[in-house]
């Protein structure tokens, strides 16, 4: 990535068919349409959505870095469980990466990026008012890349990507939560906030809250799952 004009290109290519089989293949294991123990088989995947192989293959192996499957020696790849410790262990490292990124951009954003964030941030309001998880999660994806771009570190901003990428299933699912949609707009809200005052400490502790609450809804979502229920 490259600094332009003060501006961070996101991390990572577009959105690929990989992609969105992970995203698919994940909400049915978070939902318990896909149980622990299930094989997942890749030519089948294939056959179900159409495609050859290869983006199959590739979604499962960004699912195993999540947690939520396993490749297994003559076995094949199976439907697991994160570990509450495991999950705990990523959100943790997130919220520091994140919160570092919120108090660099209450240094750095530049006035265009503010605008940028404000009016995301005005659209998500909308939404959590709606009660609309799935455009919900669309734009949240935007608002925390908005505070990437502003902290003008691109190490920073990579490393960050990359970690979302691991939780980035749970931390979708977690809006379907009762109530959560109102909650993290009012996170946001603490963010958004320091952000505009410049104040890089309250950012930073914002960003760390938000996350934290997060991880402890997607640490819900897994628990349910492990007892059998059901996230919807």
């Amino acid at each position: 990535m490259e600094a332009t004009s003060g501006k961070i290109a996101l991390p990572g290519p577009p959105r690929t068919r990989a992609d969105r089989l992970r995203e698919d293949l994940a909400e049915e294991i978070l939902s318990g349409r896909i149980g622990p123990g299930v094989r997942l088989d890749e030519q089948g995947l294939a056959d179900r959505y159409g495609v050859s192989r290869t983006p199959v293959r590739e979604a499962l192996r960004q699912l195993a870095a999540t947690g939520l499957v396993e490749a297994r020696p003559h076995k094949g790849v199976i439907v697991t469980t994160p570990s509450q410790k495991a999950l705990a262990e990523s959100f943790e490292l997130m919220a520091e990466l994140e919160a570092a990124c919120a108090a660099l951009a209450a240094r750095r954003m530049t006035a265009a990026q503010r605008r940028g964030l404000l009016r995301i941030h005005g659209r998500m309001r909308s939404l959590s008012e709606a009660g609309d998880p799935e455009d919900y999660a669309a734009l949240n994806l935007d608002f925390h890349d908005t505070i990437w771009q502003g902290c003008g570190n691109a190490t920073l901003a990579q490393m960050t990507a990359d970690v979302r990428r691991r939780v980035g299933p749970f931390r979708r699912l977690q809006f379907r939560l009762s109530g959560r949609l109102q909650r993290s707009w009012e996170e946001h809200d603490a963010v958004v906030r320091a952000i505009e005052q410049g104040d890089p400490a309250a950012a930073r502790l914002a960003m760390q809250g938000h996350l934290g609450l997060v991880g402890d809804a997607s640490a819900d979502l897994v628990r349910s799952k492990a007892q059998g229920g059901m996230v919807g």
